[in-house]
């Protein structure tokens, strides 16, 4: 048994389900005797590197504490975007970082994140391997958009489904009511990977509306096919409704918004997008005629706690406590996985994966989930999503709004 103290950090962009998995991480380390004291870094890996962490043993008082946090949304110990450099490169930075582990008794590193924050997970496990410092390091996964490898699904992707399907009912419901020929456009983040996206078509499954084209990063964006289907669609009813990634794009790789865009790329090279709503709603404009408007989601999909996934909440919260459980029992190196192994009735459980398989990969939404127009998606995709958003969480409230749990 190995036996120190643990350290828990959060990187990445925020969600509704991330607090969740820290509360797991959490709990699953006051009930380990193998951890002493568990510490919060504060904005991840940089609180790692400038020392600013906190004492989660002593802030979190008992269950009630764990409830509320995991109702939290965004990042309650914030949340970074800092890409390590390679080893060879700096190794001042690692040094620095097992020094600080070291002065603090550290053992255990959690960091819950996505495809970028498995860098970090895989860059400190190969330094601490290479230079014998025992360490159990362990990546759990989050994210939004749905696309880290190795896993059925990702902690954060439920809420956001359940946030975007709801929302483009409501959307559905609205444009319905006038009968004047008008397109409504959706953007819906997603650089690389469209599940989000799919998520818009949920209503397919249980409702009398939908909307009427979906187009995702995994099919070459082709405007005059676009105009195509607006055109075919606004034959069958006035409105039209349209849900597109904001990583939509062109055969030869350019953006759809391109012409919106910054420029401005993150510390891990992505660019910062958006107006891909705004570039269809001009071009429909000019090339239709007809009423037009966008709509962008934006980051409120990323937090909606008001209406997250029960079923996410939960399942977020036990693969927080699966990675201790088995960093405690001698697992390093690893991102912590959902494997579902069954559908109907949906059932998950926890395992892991290499992380150096994982670390800068993305998952894409398959083809066959996709239908062959490339203007919609499968019923299939459907029931892979539909479970991941059932349940709604008891959530409190004060003031008419609900309560939130801050680390200070």
């Amino acid at each position: 048994m190995l036996k120190g103290n643990a350290i828990v950090g959060q990187s990445g962009g925020p969600t509704a389900a991330i607090n969740a998995t820290l509360a797991g991480v959490i709990k699953g380390a006051f009930e380990r005797e193998a951890i002493g004291t568990i510490y919060g870094a504060l904005n991840g890996v940089e609180g790692i590197l400038k020392g600013t962490i906190c004492n989660l043993s002593e802030i979190i008082k008992g269950e009630a504490d764990l409830k509320l946090l995991s109702h939290t949304p965004a990042a309650a110990l914030g949340s970074c975007r800092l890409k390590l450099p390679k080893m060879d490169e700096k190794p001042e930075v690692y040094e620095q970082i097992i020094d600080f582990f070291k002065a603090h008794d550290i053992r255990y590193f959690f960091y819950i994140g996505g495809n970028d924050s498995m860098d970090t997970v895989a860059k400190l496990s190969a330094y601490c391997a290479q230079n014998d410092y025992e360490m159990r390091i362990m990546g759990v996964p989050k994210t939004i958009d749905n696309d880290v490898m190795g896993t059925d699904h990702t902690p954060g992707y439920g809420s956001a489904a359940k946030y975007i399907a709801a929302s483009m009912q409501e959307i559905l419901r609205d444009t319905a009511v006038y009968k004047v020929k008008a397109v409504t456009i959706v953007e819906i983040m997603g650089r690389d990977a469209g599940w989000l996206t799919c998520a818009a078509a949920l209503p397919r499954l249980y409702a009398d509306v939908a909307p009427d084209l979906v187009y995702l990063p995994e099919v070459d964006f082709d405007m005059d096919n676009f105009m195509e289907d607006v055109r075919a669609a606004l034959e069958v009813h006035p409105n039209v409704v349209v849900a597109v990634s904001e990583g939509a794009r062109m055969a030869d790789g350019t953006y759809v918004g391109a012409s919106a865009q910054s420029g401005v790329v993150d510390a891990f090279g992505h660019a910062y997008l958006s107006g891909t709503g705004k570039a269809l709603e001009l071009a429909v404009k000019e090339k239709i005629g007809c009423k037009v408007r966008s709509v962008e989601l934006n980051i409120l999909q990323r937090c909606a706690s008001h209406i997250a996934s029960k079923a996410d909440l939960d399942e977020s919260i036990m693969v927080g406590a699966a990675a201790v459980k088995a960093a405690c029992e001698g697992t390093t190196g690893k991102m912590m996985t959902y494997v579902r192994t069954s559908n109907d009735p949906y059932k998950v459980e926890t395992g892991s994966e290499d992380i150096q398989k994982i670390a800068n990969m993305v998952r894409e939404v398959p083809r066959e989930f996709i239908n062959e127009r490339g203007n919609n998606v499968t019923d299939e995709c459907l029931k892979y999503i539909a479970p991941l958003t059932f349940g709604e969480p008891d959530i409190e409230y004060e003031n008419g709004l609900p309560k939130h749990f801050v680390i200070k």
